[in-house]
């Protein structure tokens, strides 16, 4: 069972959750580059420059060690990512477990992903110019869940812990992407678990997803905002047990 965690994030977001599979699975965590304890070095503007690049990565260590019909847990822009590995190597993925998903943050005719050209524009001009900034700004709205303050401060840190660099282009592969027409190529079992009040992917775009992808299964979590693995673990574990 992969892990792989969101923008701004590291594999220390699965603490709470990979523990409750290690019983059953084999658990693989990673940091995407550019993140956590990442090798630095290795980041290639080129290579990165769409979500591809990232999932190249995952094929790489699902063949490192030789995974054949696993399942893959993804985070955000990381359910994308692993949606591209599993159409790059088929056999490496059985079941696809997609957490907070969206194939298109952008409006688009008749698709709404949240977000107008322009918004995002703009969110990505206040992180290329101020990133502590945009952190400190982003992080408490992407958590939700106000009550409780340790959680955006978890993520507000973990934000500002990137390379400015890397973390500006990261945002903009991110949110810049359409993978809305990959969706329908997916053959491996997926579920879709969707959170109340997330300002990254709504209720209608994890539906879409969910329409989108034949087969599929969609779980409405009780979990609010974007981060379930943190905020929610207990209930992200049982979701994806009773999947698997």
């Amino acid at each position: 069972m992969v892990f792989a965690h969101g923008y701004g994030c590291d594999q220390n977001m699965w603490r709470f959750v990979a523990p409750a599979f290690e019983d059953r699975f084999q658990t693989v965590l990673f940091d995407h580059v550019g993140a956590g304890r990442s090798d630095m070095s290795a980041y290639d503007p080129e290579k990165y420059v769409s979500l591809d690049g990232y999932a190249e990565d995952v094929v790489e260590i699902g063949r490192e060690l030789n995974l054949t019909d696993a399942v893959f847990v993804g985070h955000s822009v990381s359910a994308m990512i692993g949606m591209l590995a599993s159409l790059s190597a088929p056999d490496m993925f059985s079941h696809l477990v997609l957490v907070g998903p969206s194939p298109r943050y952008i409006n688009d005719g008749n698709y709404v992903g949240g977000f107008t050209a322009s918004q995002i524009e703009e969110m990505l001009a206040f992180l290329a110019d101020n990133h502590m900034g945009w952190s400190m700004a982003m992080a408490p709205a992407i958590m939700g869940n106000a009550e409780r303050p340790e959680l955006a401060e978890e993520l507000t840190n973990s934000f500002c812990r990137m390379n400015p660099e890397i973390a500006k282009a990261f945002a903009r592969v991110t949110f810049m992407s359409d993978n809305r027409a990959d969706l329908t190529k997916v053959a491996a079992k997926t579920l879709i678990l969707q959170c109340s009040d997330d300002i990254i992917a709504s209720d209608a775009v994890g539906e879409y997803v969910h329409h989108n992808i034949a087969g599929s299964q969609f779980r409405k979590l009780q979990a609010v905002g974007h981060c379930p693995n943190l905020s929610a673990p207990e209930e992200v574990i049982a979701a994806i047990s009773s999947f698997v």
